[in-house]
């Protein structure tokens, strides 16, 4: 058995609601009221992703980081 890590992104709507996405696979979205249950929402979709989808170990996680840019006020 092998044991893969994948990198998850976690937001939070509007509404409370926490969307968690992994990026390794093209439309892996899940979501949940905390995070915990957003995380064991998005394993079940990871898992399902990986039987359907080949995994690409030639890609090495780096990390996320967040840029800022301003925007002019509209006129």
């Amino acid at each position: 058995m092998k044991t893969h890590h994948f990198p998850i992104l976690i937001e939070q709507d509007e509404d409370s609601i926490y969307i968690v996405t992994c990026p390794t696979f093209k439309g892996c979205h899940s979501y949940g009221k905390t995070i915990d249950e957003a995380i064991e929402n998005i394993r079940e979709v990871i898992e399902m992703c990986m039987e359907e989808q080949q995994i690409d170990d030639s890609n090495n996680f780096v990390g996320f980081r967040e840029i800022e840019i301003q925007q002019k006020a509209s006129a």
